[in-house]
């Protein structure tokens, strides 16, 4: 019970205080708010709508990354298990 309390009470200014539980959406809401400047009126409201709508930006590692994941499961279909498993992993780590 002691250890029960003792977590509440932990917890408790991550719950009452919204900045600890800032979600994705709020930080999008942030970052277009600062890129919009002083923008104003139907500008901004346009501009909001295109940000907020946008897809997050991929880095160029990530692309790679994904296109290698892109590629490796295509080169690894049919294949199961243990044996998928380890053509992954070798696959993945090509440079």
């Amino acid at each position: 019970m002691k250890k029960l309390a003792a977590a509440c009470l932990f917890a408790l200014p991550f719950v009452l205080n919204p900045a600890f539980a800032a979600t994705e959406q709020q930080n999008k809401m942030a970052t277009c708010n600062k890129e919009a400047g002083d923008k104003k009126g139907e500008e901004r409201k346009a501009f909001m709508k295109e940000c907020l709508s946008s897809k997050p930006k991929v880095s160029e590692a990530q692309k790679t990354q994904q296109d290698k994941m892109k590629s490796c499961n295509a080169e690894a279909k049919g294949m199961k298990g243990d044996e998928r498993k380890k053509f992954m992993s070798d696959c993945l780590k090509k440079g």
